[in-house]
């Protein structure tokens, strides 16, 4: 008796999404703790910051996921319109002169007449096409995972805060802790995008340290 062995179902979100999302909510925590003044800061004041970082983030987290909808919903959109276009093309050359246009450069440059034509001869075959773009239960799960790397992206970097009584120890903690997250953000970024993953990764902690900078200096 054979089985068939189940296909592998696909990530909620790609490697690039899951990286862009920690990082981002990584520096947005970071703004915050960037603004605590060793000097002055009591145990009232880290916990308005304490707040003020995770309700930012959770704010944020929110418009991401939200936009990650609309980004899909465009995205589908887009292509189910060019689908109705060549469908409906009066000639099969017009029909090919659609997909072509749609083509990056260097998609285009990789993509033979007889491949397009192929391509077109699917899109004309294909039994049923949606009248408009729809999100699935998929979609619904993305954007959650996009809420919840935002958040919790928040907890390692402001936690030394809860824990040591020392403000300049958490502060100086926070930013370890950061720089090691931002280095491993990198790796994985780098080992994704074929950029090499060490350098990447320097690079991204150099980078992160520059935007919280900026950030903090534009009264972020």
């Amino acid at each position: 008796m054979t089985t068939t062995a189940e296909a592998p179902r696909e990530p909620v979100l790609s490697p690039i999404d899951r990286i862009s999302e920690l990082l981002f909510g990584l520096l947005m925590a970071l703004s915050f703790v960037g603004a605590v003044s060793v000097a002055e800061a009591g145990r009232a004041e880290i916990r308005a910051m304490f707040i003020a970082a995770l309700g930012c983030n959770l704010a944020w987290g929110l418009v991401d996921a939200v936009m990650y909808l609309v980004r899909n919903v465009a995205d589908r959109g887009r292509r189910l319109t060019l689908v109705h276009a060549v469908r409906a093309a009066p000639d099969a050359q017009a029909g090919r002169s659609l997909i072509e246009r749609s083509l990056s450069s260097g998609v285009a440059a990789l993509v033979s007449a007889t491949e397009i034509e192929a391509i077109r001869d699917r899109i004309v075959a294909h039994p049923s096409v949606p009248e408009r773009p729809t999100l699935g239960w998929d979609d619904l799960r993305a954007a959650v995972a996009v809420f919840v790397l935002v958040v919790v992206a928040t907890f390692p970097v402001v936690l030394p805060f809860a824990l040591m009584q020392d403000v300049g120890a958490a502060k100086n903690l926070s930013r370890v802790i950061a720089l090691v997250m931002l280095f491993f953000g990198g790796l994985a970024f780098g080992r994704y995008a074929g950029y090499g993953g060490w350098k990447a990764g320097f690079g991204m902690a150099a980078l992160g340290t520059v935007l919280v900078g900026a950030i903090n200096a534009l009264g972020g």
